[in-house]
């Protein structure tokens, strides 16, 4: 009898796997040295800089370096500069009348030779008037230059011509050529300078040297940076087309002069130094497109 409590005894305990205790290791009893659970810590971020409603704004990206400045390409050749320079100036840039430009700038501002080149032709004397309004002399005081490329630049309307300026002289780019005025049918306007582009002819054929070839877009550029957009394509195309020498088309007449009764002869004047006269250079000295 008492055999069987004990056995019945042992199996009451006994559940489970053999050699696997079926206790919980939660009531288990401890023995030995306890086992500490290592503590786990974690850095958390403070919170950044909330809008209105309390959201986190976006993470601004890093400042990025400066931009690096890049040269405009070269398109040609030659080297411009703009030119009028050391003062503000103000330009249209649409047609008109005649394809040039008016630059607006105070009297006085220096007029510079836009290109390397020969001087051409020089006025020193300002001869238009009013009551004739000839179409040659209405630049006034003016100087022309035959470009390494080809191209006659016009500077008109000039208070004066610099010293030493003549047909022949060689000039570089930037050079002093005379100063920003009046002279001319710019009389009752602003001072300013007559600027055109067009081709070498004769000083006969003065419509030509008032401007062919529309020169605001190069003005652009040689004042913005791109110092070598170039217009010898187009006038030597425009040349081509129109031959050296067209007819004039616009503005080519003068106003007639009434015939004055006859009056008493007047005492001769003495002749107009020669240095007061329009000057051409040798037509040879530089041929276009050379």
């Amino acid at each position: 009898m008492a055999g069987a409590v004990l056995l019945t005894g042992a199996c009451a305990q006994a559940t489970g796997v053999a050699g696997v205790s079926a206790q919980s290791p939660s009531t288990a009893p401890p023995t030995g040295t306890p086992t500490v659970t290592p503590a786990v810590t974690a850095t958390i971020p403070s919170p950044g800089p909330s809008g209105q409603d309390g959201e986190q704004q976006a993470e601004q990206p890093p400042k990025g370096d400066d931009p690096v400045k890049v040269p405009p390409p070269k398109l040609s050749k030659f080297t411009y500069t703009f030119p009028v320079k050391g003062c503000g100036t103000t330009y249209q840039r649409s047609l008109l009348v005649l394809p040039k430009t008016t630059i607006w700038a105070p009297q006085g501002c220096s007029f510079v030779a836009p290109v390397d080149g020969v001087v051409d032709e020089v006025n020193v004397k300002n001869r238009w008037a009013p009551s004739t309004d000839k179409g040659a002399d209405r630049e006034g005081r003016f100087v022309t230059i035959i470009g390494d490329d080809g191209v006659r630049y016009l500077g008109g309307h000039l208070d004066s011509v610099a010293d030493g300026v003549r047909p022949g002289v060689r000039v570089k780019a930037g050079q002093l050529l005379g100063r920003v005025g009046r002279s001319g049918n710019a009389r009752d306007a602003g001072s300013n300078l007559y600027f055109a582009i067009s081709w070498k002819t004769g000083p006969a054929y003065w419509w030509v040297r008032r401007g062919m070839v529309e020169p605001w877009d190069y003005l652009d550029a040689w004042r913005s940076g791109n110092r070598t957009l170039s217009p010898r394509k187009e006038t030597l195309a425009l040349r081509g087309k129109l031959g050296e020498t067209p007819r004039c088309a616009v503005q080519c007449t003068s106003k007639k002069v009434p015939q004055a009764t006859k009056q008493p002869r007047k005492p001769r004047r003495t002749a107009e130094p020669k240095d007061d006269n329009p000057i051409t250079a040798d037509p040879s000295s530089t041929p276009f497109g050379q």
